[in-house]
């Protein structure tokens, strides 16, 4: 009999629902013709086209035509950054991040450090959680772009966004945030936070891959990052499919949200505890509370990240390292080094992100597996930090 296939990836991505996948279905055989074309076709393309912006403006509280739909959250985090801090360069041309933002976010910075602008990258405390006071001294009269995410891709800590977005309009500055592991996981309304911008993707919420959104408000200064004939400011022929199977996945998402995240939450502590209790020399990364509900980022003393994943993975375990996560390269977790956490801290960190499906008894298999495989990898690893305190 097969194993058991335990999915423990959901912020690198999750899998496709099926009712997304009845609606793209629907989608292909009927919506074939450009939204654009003023025939029948094109008309019933442009209907369901109108239908998705409508749900993805629904679930965070914002008007469709604030709405943009791009290739996913990488291009949605570029379009802003580049966009933003180029349409309101007459202000200024400094830039404020934090030193935790995904690729996406960072290289565009350094893109437009190259093009004469200034950024500030301000750090984190020992949780991941931005220091709010540093944004304050960094604000100056040429401040013209802040952007901050909202939730940490790698160890899951929230961020004040609130406070950061009312913070930057009391100085007249725009206000981005990169919300891609943040939607569906907390509620979002954008009207409340008071944010000027907002990165979201369909593939963290089980839709499909390829498809995401900007949120720009009404007002907000964006240049364009894609040229040529199009309606909106972002350029190019739209998937229907792609975005109908958005629309539902985002509808899914945030109906009942907060009963479902309560429920992945009891999960996901009840896997701290019986983790701590089962594998001693082990510490969580990120905030404690203050964090999305399916994060659970460990740290495993003396055990190398990249071993235990590919051992789990054989026992019929999805999980991530913290090492590169992103390039799939074997440098250190940028964000855990800007936490204060040494290279061997990162090259030992283990992400964990629970779906909706793995129940207490999962739990139970899954711990007592990972229990072996780090006192395996342990017995072997070449980077033990405290070798003789390691009890394995």
């Amino acid at each position: 009999m097969d194993k058991k296939l335990y999915y423990l990836d959901n912020a690198t991505t999750t899998f496709l629902s099926s009712d997304v996948y009845r609606k793209m279905l629907e989608c292909y055989s009927k919506c074939q013709a450009n939204s654009a074309s003023v025939y029948s076709l094109g008309r019933a393309s442009e209907e369901m086209l109108a239908e998705a912006r409508a749900k993805v403006a629904k679930a965070i509280n914002a008007d469709p035509e604030e709405i943009y739909f791009t290739s996913g959250g990488t291009e949605s985090n570029n379009w802003a950054i580049k966009g933003l801090a180029r349409a309101n360069k007459a202000k200024g041309k400094h830039i404020i991040t934090s030193c935790i933002e995904t690729g996406a976010v960072l290289d565009s910075c350094k893109e437009l450090e190259e093009e004469g602008f200034k950024v500030t990258y301000v750090p984190v405390d020992a949780n991941g959680v931005v220091d709010y006071a540093s944004i304050i001294k960094a604000i100056g009269p040429d401040t013209s772009l802040i952007s901050i995410m909202m939730a940490n891709h790698e160890v899951g800590s929230l961020q004040p966004i609130r406070a950061i977005a009312e913070l930057a309009k009391q100085n007249g500055v725009v206000f981005h945030t990169d919300a891609c592991q943040a939607i569906g996981a907390i509620g979002i309304n954008v009207k409340e936070l008071g944010v000027d911008a907002l990165s979201i993707s369909a593939h963290l919420i089980n839709g499909p891959k390829g498809i995401g959104a900007l949120y720009v408000k009404n007002g907000t200064k964006i240049a364009n990052l894609i040229s040529g004939e199009n309606r909106d400011p972002r350029a190019g022929s739209l998937s229907i499919p792609l975005c109908a199977g958005f629309g539902v996945a985002i509808e899914n998402a945030t109906t009942d949200l907060e009963e479902k995240v309560k429920a992945v939450r009891i999960v996901r502590k009840y896997f701290q505890k019986k983790l701590s209790e089962a594998v001693h020399n082990i510490a969580l990364n990120g905030h404690p509370i203050q964090r999305v509900a399916n994060n659970c980022c460990v740290m495993f003393e003396g055990a190398e990240s990249e071993a235990v994943v590919m051992l789990l993975d054989k026992e019929g375990i999805c999980a991530s390292t913290c090492t590169g996560v992103e390039n799939k390269s074997n440098s250190p977790s940028h964000v855990l080094l800007a936490m204060g956490k040494d290279a061997e801290w990162a090259r030992s960190s283990v992400r964990f992100t629970l779906g909706a499906d793995i129940t207490k008894e999962d739990v139970d298999e899954i711990v007592e597996t990972i229990r072996k495989v780090v006192k395996k990898v342990r017995s072997i690893s070449a980077i033990r930090i405290y070798k003789n305190k390691v009890e394995l």
